[in-house]
């Protein structure tokens, strides 16, 4: 950032005649308290002010330190090669956000952006370096400092602080309207970056919705090709093998689509995703009519509930082929609810055959058994299963 040290020496209006310094006690005061303003500015900058906020804060205590009626920040348009007023005090309603001056070498604050020094002109009536921008003229103003506002990249414009008073600016007054220059241009390039953040952070939000959208197209394919398979391949026992493996991968597609149309992809309602899952296998278990009732509200994490809705389907799949063994008019109940803060449960029910009196939950010898108690472990989940008159209810209590 550019101060008023060695190197950046500051382009200062000659004076009429060599004035003792300033050692009042007013000025002793005004030193104090540009100090304190610097101080309460930084204080600003580091609790994450919003950056209109900044702006306006600045000039208005810019404008309280140096005792002047009026001080604006200027931002570079480079495209007009002019200055947008874009805060200020002091100056006639309906002028900031709107009005704005040169940027050329001719101007102060283009000097100052253009060669990086600070510019002071007490008596812009008789200033011959520059020429004094309209707005000003317009004000009555006779004096003006000018410093650059630096980031770590482009600057993004001028800190002006303007009088219509006969008084002087001195290098001591160019020292705070520095530092005040100083804390705005470090929250500028906050700025900056949060803003560069925050448009890279909407791109991999984009992509990974992308990314989940082709993943459930693909995977939808791949379900329809071996839906396909099992129409065209004469053994029954084959037939059903593929069929169940296009709803195994029906469900994970389901849970791509969810992700795509969701606005988190680290975690989803269960039981929206679960509903949408037997949804898709009412229409594909035709002998069976499934009805679901599901609690909203239950997030948990993708994978989890990836895993969740496949044990649901092999659960649904399983009471279609051994409940209802083929009979049509079957109906099979979904119900998803809280168990609690710390867990939920799944519970499908049938109105079927039963199971036989030896058949062992642990012990399920079947594909379909076999994955909803591996994945019941992975989930930390209990699985357990009750006997109805008629039929069967499995349940699984699985930690949120």
């Amino acid at each position: 950032m550019s101060s008023s040290g060695s190197g950046n020496v500051p382009v200062v209006e000659p004076k009429p005649q060599s004035d003792a310094p300033d050692l009042t006690l007013r000025a002793l005061q005004q030193r104090i308290r540009q100090q304190e303003i610097l101080a309460e500015l930084g204080v600003n900058a580091l609790q994450g002010a919003s950056f209109d906020k900044l702006l306006t804060d600045t000039a208005r205590f810019t404008a309280e330190g140096l005792r002047t009626e009026f001080c604006k920040v200027l931002e570079y348009i480079p495209s007009e090669n002019r200055f947008l007023v874009r805060s200020g005090v002091g100056w006639d309603p309906g002028l900031v956000g709107v009005a704005s001056v040169g940027a050329d070498l001719a101007s102060p604050a283009g000097f100052a952006l253009r060669t990086g020094k600070p510019v002071i002109s007490n008596h812009l009536e008789n200033e011959q370096r520059f020429r004094t921008p309209e707005l000003l003229q317009r004000h009555g103003i006779h004096r003006a400092m000018n410093v650059i506002l630096q980031g770590d990249g482009r600057p993004f414009g001028v800190l002006e602080v303007d009088s219509r008073s006969d008084d002087e600016f001195v290098e001591q007054d160019l020292a705070f309207l520095q530092g005040a220059a100083n804390i705005l241009g470090m929250a500028i390039e906050r700025d900056r970056h949060e803003r560069n953040l925050k448009a890279a952070l909407e791109r991999h939000q984009f992509l990974l919705k992308e990314m989940n959208h082709r993943v459930k197209n693909s995977l939808t394919i791949v379900a329809s090709m071996l839906h396909l398979q099992a129409k065209e391949i004469d053994d029954a026992t084959l037939t059903l093998h593929l069929d169940e493996a296009s709803h195994r991968v029906t469900a994970v597609a389901k849970a791509h689509d969810q992700l795509y149309r969701g606005s988190d992809v680290e975690r989803m309602d269960v039981g929206k995703y679960i509903e949408a899952v037997c949804k898709d296998l009412d229409e594909s278990v035709a002998q069976c009519d499934i009805g679901i009732d599901t609690q909203d509200g239950i997030e948990i994490s993708t994978d989890r509930a990836i895993s969740t809705a496949l044990i649901v389907n092999e659960l649904i799949t399983n009471a279609a082929k051994y409940a209802y063994k083929g009979q049509s008019g079957g109906k099979i109940w979904v119900t998803i609810a809280r168990g609690g803060d710390d867990n939920f449960s799944i519970s499908v029910r049938d109105e079927g055959t039963g199971l036989p009196p030896d058949f062992d939950l642990r012990r399920g010898k079947g594909l379909g058994m076999r994955i909803i108690n591996s994945f019941s472990k992975q989930l930390n989940g209990t699985l357990t299963m009750r006997a109805r008159n008629p039929g069967t209810e499995f349940i699984v209590t699985i930690p949120r």
